[in-house]
């Protein structure tokens, strides 16, 4: 994958957001002003950090090379990916994945609201 892939990806999913609130290289996806991914944009290495359940983080990063704990970021929750290493259906899943951990954190009734959009989109299956 590449950012552009990335960044439609990102913003197919509902209310999601993008913004620069660090400086104009960090570009952040947000749904429902939450954070799910950033990523730079002039790193020499292409990575982004995504939100990640604690168990299901170790475990990538031991079956990864390309995965790691989150640069800058709480090294529990986050993952850092060289994205450019990943299967295109792969880092969609951990983009995903990444969206329904901030949805799961969010009020009951704007949690089921998105998740209702969510699976209008297709991209989300029973699993979740």
């Amino acid at each position: 994958m590449d950012i552009e892939q990335i960044r439609e990806f990102c913003l197919s999913l509902p209310e999601t957001t993008e913004c620069f609130p660090f400086d104009e290289t960090t570009l952040v996806f947000k749904v429902a002003g939450k954070m799910f991914l950033y990523t730079s944009l002039e790193a020499e290495q292409h990575w982004a950090n995504v939100k990640c359940d604690p168990d299901l983080a170790i475990e990538l990063r031991e079956q990864y090379s390309y995965v790691m704990p989150g640069y800058h970021a709480n090294k529990k929750y986050w993952n850092t990916i060289v994205y450019d290493k990943a299967k295109e259906e792969q880092m969609k899943e951990w983009m995903l994945h990444s969206y329904t951990e901030v949805l799961k954190k969010l009020p009951k009734i704007k949690r089921e609201k998105l998740f209702e959009q969510l699976k209008k989109t297709g991209n989300l299956d029973d699993r979740l």
